[in-house]
């Protein structure tokens, strides 16, 4: 799929705001400071994330425009390789471009979370390699519970948490297991990763989309645009967002203390953006 143009995505951006202004539920949130407020007021603060560094153009200054427009995190490459790096769905990852590590470094600067979800892993460690800030893997599983070219490697775990980052197990089926978008199945990949790397550095990303049926249509309907292991299974799983209450039963009947199980289900994500943001 081409990516967006930075228009677009300008676009997008003004027409969620709209949204956002309508649904008294929800806050716009540019800061930490706004995501406190919001929850303290029972609100869901909304922030920007861009999967897909192609809006950019090459263009460095464009990391700049899309923070102040409410963008906090982005992707460098969305599956296949771009002028930054290469994606999990390529064969070979050469790993971050000279441009490419360039865009880490000017996210770094700006207050932009560095996101390597989608990223091939080589790629994902030259990010690692490179940031000097906290960098993520927002919504990715882990590989050696369930092998599929998303999820992410051990090594690639343990050198997010080395820069300070954290992994978001998501809630995709065909990440899980075989189309498993499970409780069980997403609590077996949390207990993989803290044991790989601490409490401290695994979170939760539902990665849940509201149009979902539209979604799986269009993987019915155009089945080129991904691979078997996206389509062998049907439509796609996922775990709703009300799951996640279900998720903290689950660790705190497997015996994790309270504030692990706060900080894998918001509070890592939270110091990393008051690390990172500005």
């Amino acid at each position: 799929m081409p990516p967006h143009s930075a228009d677009d995505v300008a676009g997008l951006i003004a027409s969620w705001r709209e949204r956002i202004a309508a649904d008294e539920r929800l806050r716009p949130a540019v800061s930490v400071d706004d995501v406190e407020a919001a929850g303290c007021a029972g609100d869901v603060a909304v922030a920007f994330d861009l999967e897909d560094s192609g809006p950019l153009d090459g263009q460095l200054d464009r990391v700049r425009h899309f923070y102040d427009l409410g963008v906090r995190t982005m992707l460098p490459s969305y599956n296949n390789r771009n002028m930054v790096g290469g994606g999990c769905l390529d064969e070979v990852d050469d790993g971050l471009t000279t441009y490419g590590r360039a865009l880490i470094r000017e996210m770094n600067a700006v207050g932009m979370v560095a996101d390597g979800s989608h990223c091939g892993a080589r790629t994902g460690l030259d990010m690692c390699e490179v940031s000097e800030q906290p960098m993520i893997y927002s919504h990715s599983c882990m590989r050696s519970v369930w092998d599929h070219p998303r999820n992410i490697t051990d090594e690639q775990a343990k050198e997010c948490a080395a820069t300070g980052g954290v992994i978001g197990i998501t809630g995709v089926g065909i990440f899980l297991g075989p189309n498993d978008a499970t409780v069980d199945a997403l609590v077996r990949h949390i207990d993989y990763a803290v044991e790989l790397v601490g409490p401290e550095h695994v979170g939760v990303s539902t990665d849940y989309p509201f149009d979902h049926e539209d979604f799986n249509a269009m993987l019915e309907q155009s089945p080129e645009l991904f691979p078997d292991c996206y389509t062998r299974w049907g439509p796609i799983n996922f775990m709703p967002p009300e799951g996640l209450l279900s998720v903290e039963d689950a660790l705190l009947a497997r015996g994790y203390p309270n504030d692990a199980v706060a900080a894998i289900l918001g509070g890592n994500f939270r110091r990393v953006a008051g690390l990172v943001w500005q």
